[in-house]
């Protein structure tokens, strides 16, 4: 078993950075992939980026590449989503996810947190 908790939403204007954690706890993350999903009013879940087991392997929606960093510290338990250049169309609540093997679809998470709210204002 393991369990999610993401930190670090809040708001912040257009162009602006933030960091996001999550704390896992049980189960260590460092056998999981993890990933980051986010999901606005009325959308389904959508992919943001995703980091393989030993931290060597990442993969970033169109979107966010170039813009999102996602890193993990397998000791701490933790992976983190570095978000620069913030637009409102990033404006959701973010998951982070643990999973069998890196992939960009909800469905093969096994593990998920509650999420935390970020709303980009222009």
């Amino acid at each position: 078993q393991v369990q999610l908790v993401e930190s670090g939403g809040g708001l912040v204007q257009a162009g602006g950075s933030l960091r996001l954690s999550c704390a896992a706890s049980g189960r260590t993350v460092s056998s999981y992939a993890m990933g980051w999903f986010r999901q606005a009013p009325g959308k389904e879940r959508e992919f943001v980026a995703a980091i393989s087991w030993s931290g060597g392997t990442t993969y970033y929606a169109d979107s966010e590449m170039g813009r999102f960093t996602i890193s993990r510290d397998n000791a701490k338990n933790a992976v983190f989503l570095q978000m620069s250049a913030l637009r409102p169309e990033d404006t959701a609540v973010y998951y982070c996810a643990a999973g069998s093997h890196l992939s960009d679809y909800a469905r093969t998470y096994d593990y998920w947190g509650q999420g935390t709210q970020v709303t980009v204002s222009s």
